[in-house]
């Protein structure tokens, strides 16, 4: 039977990346609690995107640690969270396909996955596109389907590394509707963006890193009124950051 106890908060704490002689991320310290939008932002090279993928365990931090669930609450190995990345990754099948593959490597019984199939396509309006060839769709199909994909494994919390940076506006619009929807459903949601616009209209809180630090962690009304920080107001302020 499927273990339903939160994996919620996350905890992380004193994390650091070091890789090529250089210190990546350093002293990362915040909790993630359950429900609402969080939007990383901060310069190119501030380490957003490095973030997420350790929060999401596909790095190992050099320091500090990554910690899921209550002390005494979510099993060891209990592993609800999903990633979107910036440009996903297709398989060479068709959409529904693709969604059939990662319900079959997430050990889903076989019985289980069609109907599971069905429900993602008809949620982020893929239906009529199931049969397409997966590389062949747009980039806001191609979007689309990997937010179903991941929506498929029913997460708790769903990391997005710039969801919609090479979308047009019609198609980033409807990444943002879907995403509202995702929250307003119970799902956790972190996501990374340079578009100030998105996680005004997005964003409950705001993790704002330079150089690999964290500098600011608000609310995001809070944060884009009146940034405690120099290094946010001169980024705010379009100026560069050094």
């Amino acid at each position: 039977m499927r273990d339903t106890r939160s994996i919620l908060p996350l905890h992380v704490s004193a994390l650091g990346f070091h890789a090529g002689g250089k210190d990546l991320l350093s002293a990362i310290s915040f909790d993630l609690p359950s429900g609402g939008i969080t939007a990383v932002i901060g310069p190119n090279g501030a380490g957003k995107s490095l973030l997420l993928r350790l929060c999401h365990g596909l790095l190992t931090p050099s320091s500090g640690s990554v910690t899921w669930g209550s002390p005494g609450g979510i099993s060891a190995g209990v592993k609800r969270h999903g990633m979107v990345f910036q440009k996903p990754v297709m398989l060479r099948r068709s959409a529904e396909a693709n969604i059939r593959h990662a319900l079959a490597a997430s050990g889903l019984p076989r019985h289980e996955r069609p109907a599971r199939t069905e429900a993602a396509l008809a949620r982020f309006g893929l239906t009529d596109l199931a049969a397409r060839p997966a590389r062949l769709m747009s980039g806001g199909e191609q979007q689309r389907l990997a937010i179903a994909r991941a929506w498929a494994l029913s997460p708790e919390v769903l990391f997005l590394d710039e969801p919609t940076s090479q979308l047009d506006p019609g198609a980033t619009r409807q990444i943002e509707s879907l995403l509202g929807g995702l929250r307003a459903e119970g799902v956790t949601l972190v996501m990374t963006t340079h578009d100030f616009g998105q996680a005004r209209r997005l964003a409950d809180r705001v993790l704002f890193l330079h150089r690999g630090r964290l500098i600011e962690d608000a609310p995001a009304t809070a944060f884009f009124a009146q940034p405690a920080s120099a290094e946010a107001r001169t980024f705010l302020s379009g100026d560069l950051l050094w």
